[in-house]
């Protein structure tokens, strides 16, 4: 360790948190810990082991130091992020002042948001100075995937928020111990966290937020907020660094759910998911009769020419709004049972808290992300403040679950044999279809996955967005070579998973979704069967879809009623024009936007057209399943 280092660490830290922090024998970590006690000048360091004491200090911390506030069930508190209206206010990713910082002539497409790393290190840095003055540094050691795995990365970050610190503890698993095999590997994530200056224990300079990734040290900043997704750096931040570390060591860091899919026989067959936000990801990943492993950051790796997996976290933050008992029974459970529970941003009023859609009356009156509330309540700009806030959450551990799957925790990871993108898709997509091969389902339901948006949260509804692989916001390399490396990932699997396409929001003629909320728990079962082989499918232009009869057992099995041949024909009819649109759009994206699409990519998607124009030739533009099973 550089001497300056230790003299400043010497000098800084009591004799207790030195000794811990001195036990960990890693000069890297020392110094990145001394220079961020030198730049951000708190009053002191709290270095928190995996003691179950040091655990619940930072939980008492949050409460005492006004981040958390506790609630009338025993271990539910609420914390509030910061609003003065709806343009100014810390209620989810900030995406304008989230950027990757490049040196000279690195260039990672124009999709992506960068900035120069020196001017984007002085620039953070400049907000970060002194911002912990009068308040504790946190030092939090955390492990991503399973401890002692082929797949785990250590992390340590530091933070000002008590409540930053307190979330981690749920969402992650402890990697302090882990950091003492580390040795002096300087293979790690580092995270620099402030919440800055608070007003009522909330971040209040808002317009001074950023959150960097400095993609050359690894490291990540961000200042001036403290909403978990701008905060908690092993989330989504971190996400852009593994990226970037799969990339070089040939495996995939991924936007996805883990999940085990009960077949035959107790059987479990293993699936991923990538969904973007508001299509039906978590509450898939969710799905009664089945388990859970991870609903949104996956790690795969090739273990013996075999695809494996693991959830990247050890827990749940996640969107709370419609959450409720008849369609969300398990999350709905946790979160009104005592047990230790984070909500952020809801209503509370006589210690229970309140979200939109949770199916039942919420109160006129309470205090909410806006302070003291009442309904019909306008901020500044004379925009309504709804009780609840719409992305307001609640962070919770995974092993609170009922059904947590039983190999959660498994350092070799879980074989996974299918991967699912789904995606909001009002005319094009039948409710759930199968790859040809590998390449097709990685270019035509991964590459090319496209989403629309809603009124509720966009404020103009069916306008579709481009989203491959449902990670475009976390990709932090050149998108073709993103896609080169899934193409490359399954060629060298023996069997590699097969690839599905989900969508639960088709519509009718009449505007009507054709699906019910809860025929996703077939659509599940099907792919699961057809994984082993055990039902047929029939060939359509775009892949394989279900046979009638196959469906028809299934909705009786898991639902319990009567799927009919009219049912049928209406959500699996193909639909020739949309999906000719669609490739026309993916193909404009990746031949203007995207520099290094590789060849493949566009040979797939002009064999798709191929397919489809003969359909359309013999069959006209709207073809029943029942015309193509002949």
């Amino acid at each position: 360790m550089a001497k300056d280092c230790e003299s400043l660490l010497r000098e800084r830290l009591d004799d207790e948190n030195l000794q811990k922090l001195m036990a960990l024998r890693n000069s890297k970590l020392h110094c990145f810990v001394a220079e961020a006690v030198e730049l951000c000048d708190p009053d002191s360091v709290f270095v928190v082991t995996d003691s179950a004491e040091d655990v619940a200090r930072v939980r008492r911390l949050a409460i005492e130091l006004g981040e958390e506030t506790p609630l009338a069930t025993d271990g539910h508190t609420v914390h509030f992020d910061g609003f003065r209206d709806h343009l100014c206010n810390d209620q989810s990713r900030d995406r304008e002042n989230t950027k990757y910082l490049v040196p000279p002539r690195m260039h990672l497409g124009a999709k992506l948001n960068t900035a120069d790393r020196e001017e984007g290190l002085v620039e953070v840095r400049s907000y970060l100075r002194n911002a912990m003055a009068g308040k504790q540094m946190f030092v939090r050691f955390f492990s991503l995937g399973p401890t002692g795995s082929v797949f785990s990365i250590s992390g340590v970050q530091l933070t000002d928020s008590a409540y930053v610190a307190h979330s981690e503890d749920l969402l992650f698993r402890p990697g302090y111990e882990q950091f003492r095999e580390l040795g002096n590997s300087a293979d790690f994530f580092r995270v620099l966290h402030s919440a800055g200056e608070l007003e009522s224990s909330v971040s209040v300079n808002m317009e001074g937020k950023r959150i960097y990734i400095d993609i050359q040290d690894e490291c990540v900043y961000s200042v001036n907020t403290q909403y978990a997704g701008n905060t908690i750096g092993f989330k989504k931040l971190c996400l852009r660094l593994a990226i970037r570390k799969a990339d070089r060591e040939g495996w995939l860091s991924e936007h996805m759910f883990v999940m085990g899919v009960h077949g035959p026989g107790r059987r479990v067959t293993y699936f991923t998911g990538a969904f973007p936000s508001f299509c039906g990801k978590t509450s898939t990943a969710m799905l009664p009769g089945e388990t859970i492993i991870g609903d949104d950051l996956a790690y795969l790796r090739n273990i013996d020419d075999e695809a494996r997996a693991v959830n990247v976290e050890n827990g749940i933050f996640g969107v709370i709004a419609n959450v409720g008992p008849d369609d969300d029974p398990v999350i709905y459970d946790v979160l009104t049972k005592p047990g230790e529970v984070i909500f952020s941003n809801v209503l509370v009023r006589g210690g229970v808290p309140y979200w939109l859609g949770m199916g039942r009356d919420l109160p006129a009156d309470g205090t909410n992300y806006a302070g003291r509330w009442t309904a019909g309540m306008k901020d500044p700009l004379g925009r309504e403040v709804t009780a609840s806030h719409k992305n307001a959450r609640y962070t919770v551990r995974l092993s609170e679950l009922a059904n947590l799957d039983e190999r959660a925790n498994d350092p070799a990871g879980v074989p996974i044999r299918g991967i699912i993108y789904g995606g909001r898709d009002s005319d094009t997509s039948v409710p759930v279809r199968q790859s040809f091969h590998w390449a097709h389902g990685v270019i035509i339901n991964g590459a090319g996955l496209e989403s629309e948006s809603t009124a509720a949260t966009l404020g103009q509804e069916g306008v579709r967005s481009f989203q491959p692989m449902s990670n475009l916001d976390f990709v932090s390399i050149p998108l073709g070579r993103y896609v080169q490396n899934h193409l490359d990932f399954g060629e060298v699997l023996t069997g590699p998973p097969l690839i599905f396409a989900v969508n639960y929001f088709l519509k009718g003629k009449d505007g009507a979704y054709l699906n019910g909320i809860q025929d996703k728990r077939v659509w599940v079962k099907w792919m699961e069967l057809r994984v082993h082989g055990d039902v047929g499918s029939v060939v359509t232009p775009v892949g394989h879809i279900p046979r009638h009869e196959d469906l028809q057992r299934l909705f009786r099995e898991v639902l319990g009623r009567e799927y009919t041949e009219a049912e049928y024909v209406q959500q699996f009819t193909l639909r020739i024009p949309e999906n000719l649109k669609k490739l026309e759009r993916v193909s404009e994206i990746y031949r203007t936007q995207v520099s290094d699409t590789p060849q493949v990519f566009f040979d797939v998607l002009a064999a798709q057209r191929k397919r489809l124009l003969a359909a359309q030739t013999k069959h006209g533009d709207y073809i029943s399943p029942l015309t193509l099973a002949g």
